[in-house]
């Protein structure tokens, strides 16, 4: 009895010292080993559950993400037989302008194209031209010389395969091509 006695008091002993060894609760304070706790949430629901934190954000590039309009807007339309850009354009090619200025490691290629009218050779240049055209225009807002490199396609890459005007409106046009990665 004595022995069973003794056991019990030392029992009780360890009780009380291990919890003054904690005058505070966990859903009391506001950290758990340096992280925050929800103190809300932590007394309604019980013991404190800390979620770890991860100090890697996931960031997609606005060129690379299929919902942003710097991925989304690429093209830039032409009229027949012009390398002017229409002023439906503006908003676009500033968007881009801007993008690339704000990621001045990042370059693209300004891709001319023509509708299947007109010779290879013709249809070459005027590519050119409205490539060329494009460029100056995403400097104005801010893309550097380095960041751009101006090509012509021609008739040989065409978005449409029609051979109307609603075919060839979609085929005179400067596309904006970023890279993969």
């Amino acid at each position: 009895m004595t022995l069973h006695l003794t056991l019990r008091t030392t029992l009780a002993i360890a009780a009380l010292v291990l919890s003054a060894c904690s005058s505070t609760k966990l859903a009391d304070t506001n950290e758990v080993k340096g992280k925050p706790v929800d103190t809300a949430a932590a007394s309604s629901a019980g013991p404190a559950v800390v979620a770890p934190r991860s100090a890697v954000v996931a960031v997609i590039a606005d060129h690379l993400n299929p919902n942003s309009l710097i991925s989304k807007e690429r093209s830039v339309y032409f009229e027949f037989d012009k390398f002017d850009i229409k002023a439906e354009s503006t908003a676009l090619i500033e968007r881009q302008g801007k993008y690339l200025a704000a990621n001045k490691g990042l370059a693209i290629r300004v891709e001319g194209n023509a509708d299947e009218r007109g010779g290879r050779e013709y249809n070459l240049a005027l590519g050119q031209k409205r490539a060329d055209a494009v460029v100056r225009a995403l400097k104005v807002y801010g893309a550097g010389d380095k960041q751009l490199e101006a090509v012509s396609y021609g008739k040989e890459k065409p978005q449409a395969l029609g051979h109307d005007e609603a075919a060839w409106a979609q085929n005179r046009r400067v596309d904006l091509a970023y890279p993969n990665k």
